[in-house]
């Protein structure tokens, strides 16, 4: 694998947090957003998600409704998180999605409700999702080309993405955002039309930068595509970058006046060529009660002693200090988690 292009700090051993402060890590940054991970389950096979030999995903551990509402409303009214998003594997693919919609949405606290999907549910739920309490949505959309989108994807998906993401407009869900992965040899030269389609649609996109980890971790220096790259590839079809400011987003955010007049938000979220782990504001949770304060990072212990058979406050707390104090100032050179399982 080649080098890359940031220095790797060298993972910190675990300390202990003060959690009578505001929540903050080892490096005092403040920690507000929960990424929850329902399932592991997807009904994608992402190339650079999922690997083969995982083709069962096994949901009899997973946290119940009750415990996910149980850790949200602790988080929240102990710890000040404000912002939740809901991931995967794929949300959808878990039964009881509403109702833990409605329970996490209905907790005094929590401002901000989002949901990453790969799509494929919207054109039937995307209202039913909004009434529960999502508010904003994040899909995944690699390619507009039928046979690109089955060979990143696998599955003949696109047409009911397409329709979701059209049923997600009109459900007044929003801000919509369009999650693209970037992989050399396969949608590489597709982003023109993508900022295209976004911009017809009014809705913002985000090119994501290729991670080593998951199934083309080895693959990594053949596939990755740096933002760099992708710039150079829509720089022919727009006439003018403007910069956002990013504050705590992960993506690098720009308002493009493209060569037909038309505007767009593109974000390119640059994790191997320009991280953004200074800002990072983030605690991960899968659905199996594991915490991990950082994507690549190993897991830091799991929440299921403070949460089973009945929440323990003091207990999920003593865990919590522990996960924070062993969160690095920056994440390391490659993942060692299958993205399916943490949720991006």
């Amino acid at each position: 694998m080649e080098q890359f292009r940031y220095s790797i700090s060298s993972v910190i051993e675990p300390g202990i947090i003060d959690l009578d402060q505001a929540m903050q890590d080892t490096f005092s940054r403040s920690i507000r957003y929960l990424r929850l991970s329902l399932t592991s389950a997807c009904q994608m096979r992402c190339t650079y998600c999922r690997p083969d030999w995982l083709r069962h995903c096994d949901q009899s551990g997973q946290l119940t409704a009750d415990e996910i509402e149980s850790v949200v409303r602790h988080l929240v009214a102990r710890h000040g998180i404000h912002k939740v998003r809901l991931t995967g594997g794929d949300p959808t693919a878990r039964p009881d999605l509403i109702p833990i919609i409605r329970r996490v949405a209905a907790i005094d606290g929590v401002r901000d409700l989002a949901m990453t999907t790969n799509g494929l549910t919207l054109a039937r739920l995307a209202l039913d999702y909004r009434m529960a309490g999502v508010r904003r949505v994040n899909v995944s959309l690699d390619s507009l080309d039928g046979d690109t989108f089955a060979r990143m994807t696998g599955v003949n998906g696109l047409e009911r993405v397409l329709a979701g993401i059209d049923a997600a407009i009109a459900a007044g869900l929003a801000p919509i955002r369009l999650n693209c992965v970037v992989l050399a040899g396969d949608n590489d030269r597709q982003l023109p039309d993508l900022v295209r389609f976004a911009a017809a649609r009014k809705l913002e996109i985000r090119f994501i930068e290729l991670m080593p980890m998951g199934p083309l971790a080895e693959q990594w220096s053949k596939r990755y595509v740096p933002a760099a790259v992708m710039r150079e590839r829509l720089n022919p079809h727009v006439a003018d970058w403007q910069p956002i400011d990013q504050g705590h987003e992960s993506a690098q955010r720009f308002d493009l006046r493209l060569t037909d007049g038309r505007r767009v938000t593109v974000g390119f979220i640059t994790p191997m060529s320009c991280n953004f782990c200074a800002a990072c504001n983030r605690l991960r949770l899968t659905a199996d009660g594991h915490s991990y304060p950082c994507l690549m990072d190993q897991p830091r212990g799991s929440f299921l002693p403070a949460v089973r058979p009945h929440f323990d406050a003091a207990h999920f707390d003593r865990l919590l200090s522990a996960a924070l104090g062993a969160k690095a100032s920056e994440h390391p050179a490659q993942g060692v988690a299958v993205m399916t399982t943490i949720g991006g």
